[in-house]
């Protein structure tokens, strides 16, 4: 099975295209490396964790600012 990567999904040079071809040429030196599947796999987790976590602090912190906005409204 054969996998061609074609860039003319997107518009050339929008964001789009520049984001495709940023994961193509991450995903290619995994590949050139001859990185195990279950390392790429675990850098994918990785980076989605991560991105995760700074997403709920970023939650929690305006969740908690606006309780207090409310608090200090009540009084």
């Amino acid at each position: 099975m054969s996998c061609i990567f074609i860039m003319n999904h997107y518009k050339p040079y929008s964001s789009e295209w520049h984001r495709r071809r940023f994961l193509k040429e991450a995903l290619e030196k995994y590949l050139d490396d001859y990185a195990d599947n279950a390392v790429i796999l675990g850098d994918i987790l990785d980076i989605l964790s991560e991105r995760s976590e700074r997403a709920y602090a970023e939650f929690s912190k305006l969740n908690e600012l606006e309780s207090l906005l409310h608090e200090t409204d009540l009084k």
